[in-house]
């Protein structure tokens, strides 16, 4: 389905959904999407700049649909000379792409960027400029950034020129993240079927655990009938989430590749030892050898950046991608 919707005397926005579930000739599994693109109504010839954006665990591709319109709208008015194209996935075992069959495992992060990877290749169109990631999704754009520049891709596979992570430190974590572990277990023996939202979250309380986890696991169910289902396949997040944690991307971070940008967006309450160190990557003097490192703080924001502060986060990758336009056309 395709939708045409003026924004201005010269700005549009084509949107092109989609939902596919295919399984490529090569018996390569590609996981669901939607994509849209934003187009200038120039009549000269303008370049098309991808943005791939990538949600967290529990999450699914539409939690980013709000944010990636709006920034295509800026980007749009800002750099008329550019057409947008923004593509939000599921990724492997969440969402749409749950019930696809060939995702195989093992299910950590490697293969879960290689289907981002097999997707680029799917929808033919060239490889991204930008990739974007929160949370889990940023670990999955390190990651891919790395297999892009080990060639694990392909020599036709292009490095992307920036990589967003939002709001997640590259290192190993060791120790977990407080509660989520846990949770994720407790599913394993959740009673089915769900009466509502409410119930599970009242349900994960009675657990032991926080408010935030319970609200958090209960807005990731879909609904069936009268009653309510899991988005995610347990077993599969949980592999997911474990190889999360337990992967370090500091060396990509120590040594980014060349005329690579790794922009970090953080929110205040980092560990300071972390934050102290993401910092003094990114204020090393450069060398034209190898890429570079940002770092930003959202203040007054949640974990979800692109929700609790959408306008700020704009503010911060807006005139960057712009750059990024005008640099290649």
């Amino acid at each position: 389905m395709i939708t045409k919707t003026r924004i201005s005397t010269s700005i549009y926005i084509y949107t092109v959904t989609t939902h596919q579930c295919h399984i490529l000739s090569f018996n390569m599994a590609v996981i669901a999407y939607d994509e849209f693109t934003s187009s200038s109504s120039s009549l000269s010839p303008v370049s098309t700049f991808t943005i791939i954006l990538i949600h967290g665990l529990l999450g699914c591709g539409n939690d980013f649909a709000d944010f990636a319109h709006s920034l295509a709208s800026n980007l749009s008015a800002s750099h008329a000379s550019a057409d947008w194209r923004m593509v939000t996935v599921d990724l492997r075992n969440h969402g749409r792409s749950t019930d696809i069959e060939g995702l195989l495992p093992p299910h950590d992060v490697e293969n879960t960027a290689r289907d981002i990877a097999n997707l680029v290749e799917y929808l033919d169109r060239g490889w991204p400029e930008v990739v974007v990631g929160h949370s889990l999704g940023g670990k999955v754009v390190l990651q891919y950034a790395l297999s892009s520049a080990q060639g694990d891709y392909g020599d036709s596979a292009q490095l992307p020129k920036q990589v967003w992570v939002l709001d997640v430190a590259p290192g190993a974590f060791e120790g977990g993240y407080d509660g989520i572990e846990e949770a994720l277990y407790s599913l394993k023996t959740l009673p089915t079927p769900i009466p509502s939202k409410e119930w599970l979250a009242d349900y994960m309380i009675n657990l032991g655990f926080s408010k935030s986890i319970a609200d958090w696991v209960s807005s990731s169910l879909k609904k069936s009938g009268e009653h309510e289902l899991l988005s995610f396949n347990v077993d599969g997040v949980i592999e997911m989430y474990t190889s999360a944690r337990d992967t370090d991307y500091w060396p990509l971070l120590e040594h980014p590749p060349k005329d690579m940008e790794i922009a970090v967006v953080r929110t205040e309450n980092w560990d300071p030892d972390v934050a102290e160190r993401l910092e003094s990557l990114a204020n090393r003097e450069s060398d034209e050898s190898t890429g570079k490192v940002s770092v930003d703080v959202v203040p007054n924001s949640g974990h979800w950046i692109y929700r609790d502060q959408p306008e700020m986060l704009m503010e911060i990758m807006t005139p960057r991608l712009v750059s990024l336009a005008q640099s290649n056309i």
